[in-house]
């Protein structure tokens, strides 16, 4: 099994930045591709950015530009930079860990618990 937690939500105003982090504990040599992804109330979990074990990313066409993936494996600790934010990227943000299909769906075997980010105008 592997756990996962989320750090480094809160509020911030709209041009603002943060960093969120996603650390793994347990079985981590069995993780491959780490993602992110966000859920807003009353609609379905989206992706964010993903970052496979040898440093390859992908990012969601809303953040593209803005938004930093990046992992630091000796750490187990994955990282979001995200800047320019603007109120619509308000949401609980949430790390996963290996896609069952493919890395843009919400398909992943591990799950943190997220972590709200809220974005002020």
């Amino acid at each position: 099994q592997v756990q996962l937690v989320e750090s480094g939500g809160g509020l911030v105003q709209a041009g603002g930045s943060l960093r969120l982090s996603c650390t793994a504990s347990g079985r981590t040599f069995g993780i491959n591709t780490l993602a992110w992804f966000r859920q807003s109330p009353r609609k379905e979990r989206d992706f964010v950015a993903a970052v496979s074990g040898i440093g390859t990313t992908w990012y969601g066409d809303s953040v593209k530009g803005r938004f930093t993936i990046s992992r630091d494996n000796a750490k187990n600790t994955m990282y979001l930079q995200m800047d320019s934010l603007e109120p619509e990227d308000t949401a609980v943000y949430y790390c996963a860990a290996n896609p069952r299909h493919n890395i843009y769906g919400p398909q992943y075997v591990y799950w943190g618990q997220g972590t709200q980010v809220t974005v002020s105008s």
